[in-house]
C-alpha cells in the first residue's frame, strides 16, 4: 500500500517537473571544495597544508653600525647585509625596502586618500592637512658597494631599491653588499607613524621607538617571486629571517634596550644595575626595578654629551628594532617557558606610571605563558614592553604600547584595559608574524587577526591569573575582539563599504574589523561552537609548530586546520574569508502533531483520488496538526499506542516482551522549521524548554544546510511538551537579527522603550 501511495506522488512531480524547464547552473552548493579557490599543492607547499620537500627560503645577515643623533634627531648608518640565495632560481637582481621613504617630501602615500573637506576638523588634523609644509624625511642613501667598495648600479623606485648584480647568484651562492645612509627622524605623535620619537616639552628630552630604520631585504619566495610591493603605509611588512650583529651609539646617559642578545651587558650598565638584573633573573613574582624613576628624574635635568655604544646580537629573526632614551625606567622579571628562563621587560618615562610600573612587565610575563600554551614554546631570551605615546607596533622581541595616565597618575578602566589589551597583542606578535613569519603585505588578517585570536585567550588568562587587574565590576577580562556578539555590527552593516577577509588589507574598508575583528571571531567561533578546543587546539598548535621560522600562506593555514583535525572547513573558511556574507539563521515556523487511527485530510483526497478503501489504509500511522479541521481533543489524551494502533501491532509482531520494555513512548510532536535569511552556513543552536521547566541545547551541524540553503525542518518526538525555542541563546554565531530567533516569537521593544528603560528613575 505504502509503495503503492509512493509511486502514485512521485509520478506528480514528475509531470509537474516536465511542464517546468530548468537551465543548467554551475555548482554554487556552499559545501564544494575549495579547489577553484586553492592554489595546486607541490614540492613546496604540501595538499597537507605543510611545507613540502623542496621548501625553501633565502637568509639576509646584517651587520650594522648605527648612531643616533639626539641633538638633531638624526640616525645614521653602514650596514653590510649578506644574502643567501636557496631558491632554485638564478638572481640577477636584489631588491631592497625603504619603508622611509613613504615618509619622503615626495611620497605619493598621502595622494592615495581622498581627501574632502571636513565640516568639523581638530585642531591637529587641520594643521596636518593645511599648514603643515613637507618635512625632510626619507632615507638619504649615500652609497651602494660590494665588499672592495666598488660602487653598484641601483635604481630607487619610491619605497624600493633595485640592486644589480654583477653577476647571476646562483643556488646555494652568498652574495655580500654594503649601504650607507641617514635620515631625519620624525616625531611620532605629531607626524604619525609605526617608529620615531615623542618630544617632552617639560625636559626637553625625547624617548625614541626606531624600526624600519635600516635598508631591509624583501622577501623572495615560491609563491610569488620578490615580495617588491610599495609600502603605501597601512600594509606591513614581508621579511626574510637572517642573523644580525648591530653596535648602537646613543647619548652615555641613555638606557637603550632591543632584538637580540646585549653582548656588553656590563660595558653599559652600572654596578647597581647590574646587581639589579641579577635580583631579576630570580624574581617570578614581581618586577625588579633595574633603573628607578628617581634615577631617570635625575637624569633628565642634563644631558650627556658622552656616548656609549650597546652591542646587539640576535640569531635567526626577521627584523630588528630597538628603543632608547634618558628618561627610561628599566624594569624586569623572570619567567619560565617549557622548562627555560626567559625575561619579561619594560621600557617606560615617568609619565606612564603608576600604571606601567604595576603592570607592563606582568602582562609581558602572562602573554608569553599564553602564548607558548597555544602555539610552542617562546624561542627567545627577552620580551620587551616599551611604553610609546599613540603606539602600538611589534618587532622581534620588542614592542612599543600605549596607555597612558592623567598627569596626576590616575587613569580610567579604559585606559588600564587598553594598555593591557595592546601589551598582550603586540607581545603576542612575536608570534604571528615574528616567528610564524606570514606576508602582512599582502594578507594582513593572518598576523593581526590570528593574532588578536589568540589575544582574546591571553587576555582571559591574565584576568584569570591577576583578578586584581580587574575593575570591581568585572568577573573577566573586557576583551573588545573575539567573542561572536561584537563583529554583529560589522556583520550586519552596509555592504557597499565591507570586502572579504581574503582581500589586500590597503584594499579593505573598516581595516580593524576586516584584518583584527572578524578573523579573530571567525576562529574562536571555530575553537568554541564548530570543532571544540580539542581538535582546534590541536590543530592550530601543528599549524604554529609546522611553519615557525617559515613563511606560510592562508592556504598553508586552512589545510593545516583540516589536516590535523579530520573536520571538513571549506565551508567555513569560505564563507567567512572569501566572502561577505553574515550569519542570519530563524524559527519559520512550528507545527504540533498528534497520532491518530483516523485517516486524515491528506489521505483523504489521495483516497478520494485513487478509490482507496479505509480497509486499505490499516497499515498506516496518521499525523494530524493540532489547530486543523482534523484535530480532536481526544487525541490529545491516551497513549501514544491507543492512538495508533498499527505501530502497536506493528511492535508486538516484531519485537520480543524484553525489547518493548525499552521502546520509548513520546506523546508529543513537532515540525520545526528553520530559515536562514542570511548568505552564511553555521551550525544550529537550538534550546528546547518543556513544561516541566526542563531544558535542552542541541545542535544541529553546518551540514543540515547542504541540500537546502534556504530552510531545513526537523521532526521533533518528545515525552514532554515544548514550549519554547532559542536559536543561539549563548550568542554564539555573531547571528545579526536575533528578532527571528525565538518561538513562541518575542515581543520586540522599540528603540524608545529601551531608552526610558535606560534611564529610568
Amino acid at each position: 500500500m505504502l509503495a503503492l501511495l509512493s509511486s502514485g506522488l512521485y509520478a506528480q512531480e514528475d509531470v509537474q517537473e516536465v511542464k517546468e524547464v530548468k537551465t543548467g547552473h554551475r555548482n554554487t552548493n556552499k559545501f564544494k571544495q575549495l579547489y577553484d579557490e586553492f592554489s595546486t599543492p607541490n614540492m613546496y607547499r604540501a595538499a597537507s597544508g605543510a611545507p613540502g620537500s623542496a621548501y625553501y627560503q633565502q637568509q639576509a645577515d646584517y651587520e650594522m653600525d648605527i648612531v643616533l643623533d639626539d641633538e638633531n634627531a638624526r640616525i645614521s648608518g653602514f650596514e653590510t647585509i649578506t644574502y643567501t640565495n636557496n631558491s632554485p632560481d638564478e638572481l640577477k637582481y636584489l631588491w631592497v625596502q625603504l619603508d622611509q621613504n613613504k615618509r619622503a617630501a615626495d611620497s605619493k602615500s598621502p595622494l592615495i586618500e581622498g581627501s574632502a573637506i571636513a565640516p568639523v576638523m581638530r585642531p591637529k588634523d587641520f594643521t596636518s592637512k593645511f599648514m603643515t609644509k613637507p618635512l625632510e624625511r626619507g632615507f638619504n642613501i649615500l652609497e651602494v658597494k660590494d665588499t672592495s667598495g666598488k660602487p653598484l648600479t641601483h635604481m630607487i623606485n619610491r619605497t624600493m631599491m633595485r640592486i644589480e648584480l654583477p653577476k647571476t647568484l646562483k643556488h646555494g651562492e652568498k652574495y655580500s653588499f654594503s649601504i650607507k645612509w641617514w635620515y631625519n627622524i620624525n616625531d611620532h605623535v605629531k607626524e604619525d607613524g609605526r617608529s620615531g620619537y615623542e618630544y617632552f616639552p617639560k625636559d626637553k628630552n625625547r624617548a625614541y621607538v626606531i624600526a624600519q630604520f635600516f635598508p631591509r631585504m624583501a622577501v623572495y619566495s615560491d609563491v610569488e617571486g620578490w615580495q617588491n610591493s610599495q609600502f603605501w603605509g597601512r600594509d606591513e611588512f614581508a621579511l626574510p629571517f637572517g642573523d644580525y650583529e648591530v653596535n648602537i651609539t646613543v647619548p652615555a646617559d641613555h638606557v637603550l634596550d632591543g632584538t637580540g642578545v646585549l653582548m656588553n651587558r656590563k660595558e653599559v650598565y652600572s654596578k647597581t644595575m647590574m646587581k639589579r638584573f641579577e635580583e631579576a633573573k630570580k624574581s617570578f613574582t614581581e618586577p625588579v626595578i633595574i633603573v628607578s624613576q628617581e634615577e631617570v628624574e635625575a637624569k633628565e635635568k642634563g644631558f650627556s654629551k658622552e656616548t656609549k655604544t650597546w652591542k646587539l646580537k640576535a640569531e635567526n629573526v626577521r627584523d630588528f628594532g630597538f628603543a632608547t632614551s634618558r628618561k627610561f625606567i628599566l624594569d624586569m622579571m623572570a619567567v619560565k617557558i617549557g622548562g627555560k628562563d626567559k625575561m619579561a621587560v619594560s621600557l617606560y618615562p615617568k609619565e606612564g606610571n603608576p600604571l606601567w610600573e604595576e603592570w607592563s612587565t606582568k602582562a609581558v610575563a602572562s602573554t608569553l605563558e599564553s602564548y607558548s600554551r597555544m602555539t610552542f614554546d617562546y624561542p627567545y631570551h627577552k620580551a620587551i614592553s616599551v611604553h610609546a605615546k599613540r603606539q602600538g607596533m611589534e618587532y622581534p622581541m620588542i614592542c612599543w604600547n600605549y596607555g597612558r595616565p592623567a598627569e596626576d597618575g590616575s587613569y580610567s578602566d579604559r585606559v588600564k584595559y587598553g594598555m593591557m589589551g595592546v601589551i598582550i597583542h603586540e607581545v603576542g606578535h612575536n608570534f604571528f608574524p615574528m616567528i610564524v613569519n606570514s606576508d602582512e603585505r599582502q594578507w594582513t588578517w593572518m598576523d593581526e587577526g590570528l593574532n588578536t585570536f589568540v589575544q582574546y585567550v591571553a587576555e582571559q588568562d591574565f584576568g584569570e591569573k591577576y583578578p586584581s587587574a580587574l575593575s570591581a565590576k568585572d568577573a573577566h577580562f573586557p576583551s573588545d575582539r573575539g567573542p561572536a556578539k561584537m563583529i554583529v555590527p560589522y556583520m550586519g552593516g552596509d555592504q557597499d563599504f565591507i570586502a572579504p577577509i581574503m582581500t589586500k588589507g590597503l584594499n579593505t574598508y573598516q581595516f580593524g574589523n576586516n584584518a583584527y575583528g572578524k578573523p579573530a571571531t571567525a576562529l574562536n567561533i571555530l575553537r568554541e561552537t564548530v570543532m571544540g578546543r580539542e581538535l582546534f587546539d590541536y590543530a592550530f598548535k601543528t599549524y604554529a609548530q609546522r611553519w615557525m621560522f617559515k613563511h606560510p600562506t592562508p592556504e598553508d593555514f586552512f589545510r593545516t586546520m583540516e589536516d590535523a583535525s579530520a573536520v571538513d572547513l571549506d565551508w567555513y573558511w569560505r564563507g567567512w574569508f572569501y566572502t561577505t556574507d553574515w550569519v542570519d539563521i530563524g524559527i519559520k515556523d512550528v507545527k504540533k502533531f498528534y497520532v491518530s487511527n483516523e485517516p486524515n485530510a491528506y489521505m483523504r483526497e489521495i483516497m478520494e483520488e485513487r478509490g482507496y478503501t479505509r480497509e486499505q489504509l490499516v497499515p498506516l500511522v496518521f499525523m494530524v496538526e493540532e489547530g486543523s479541521e482534523d484535530y480532536k481533543e481526544s487525541m490529545s489524551t491516551g497513549s501514544l499506542l491507543d492512538n495508533a494502533q498499527p505501530v502497536k501491532e506493528y511492535l508486538m509482531d516484531n519485537f520480543t516482551a524484553e525489547e518493548r520494555e525499552n521502546i520509548k513512548s513520546p506523546k508529543y510532536f513537532y515540525n520545526i522549521t528553520f530559515e536562514k535569511p542570511g548568505g552564511l552556513v553555521m551550525p544550529i543552536i537550538v534550546e528546547y524548554t518543556y513544561a516541566d521547566g526542563t531544558t535542552k541545547l542541541v545542535t544541529y551541524p553546518a551540514q543540515i544546510w547542504r541540500l537546502n540553503d534556504n530552510e531545513v525542518s526537523q521532526a521533533i518526538a518528545s515525552d514532554k511538551e515544548i514550549v519554547s525555542i532559542i536559536i543561539d541563546p549563548n550568542e554564539e554565531t555573531a547571528d545579526i537579527d536575533t528578532t527571528n530567533n525565538s518561538w513562541p516569537k518575542k515581543a520586540s521593544e522599540s528603540d524608545f522603550d529601551k531608552f526610558k528603560q535606560k534611564v529610568k528613575g
